[in-house]
């Protein structure tokens, strides 16, 4: 009975120690990135939220540069990797703020995170070192539409 006391006592210290191993790599594998919002709307957002962590806002037909800090993404994409995001689009004095939970697309190197804003409420999240009005950047800038 003492001898399997003593075997239970090292393996459930091994356990417990492999288990503080591999929370500390976990932690060293993410990374704090900038967030940046890209407006494809006619509307102006007044402010944005990603997961817990506070946006900027962004005028119509705008893209910005990563310049909020941050938000803790894992530096190798995985699936399932989503935020909950807020953004405020106000009418007159009255703040309409709405919410989607947003997939982050597939990246193969930390970057800025980019919220893409779209009519009809539809979110995009990429990561990407390259800034929301560059021609490298993942989605195309915002192309203002024309009045009819």
């Amino acid at each position: 009975m003492k001898a399997n006391m003593k075997y239970l006592t090292v393996l459930g210290g091994a356990m417990i120690l492999s288990a503080c191993a591999a929370a500390k790599q976990d932690q060293a594998e993410m990374y704090g990135a900038s967030i940046g919002i890209v407006n494809h709307t006619d509307k102006y957002i007044y402010a944005t939220q990603v997961g817990n962590n506070g946006g900027g806002h962004a005028g119509r037909y705008r893209a910005g540069v990563g310049s909020v800090c941050c938000v803790m993404l894992p530096v190798t994409w995985h699936a399932g990797l989503r935020f909950n995001v807020h953004w405020d689009v106000p009418e007159g004095t009255k703040h309409i703020w709405k919410e989607k939970l947003v997939d982050v697309e597939r990246y193969d190197e930390p970057g800025s995170l980019y919220l893409h804003i779209f009519p009809n409420d539809e979110v995009r999240i990429v990561v990407t070192k390259w800034a929301g009005g560059s021609q490298k950047h993942p989605i195309q800038p915002p192309v203002k539409t024309p009045v009819q």
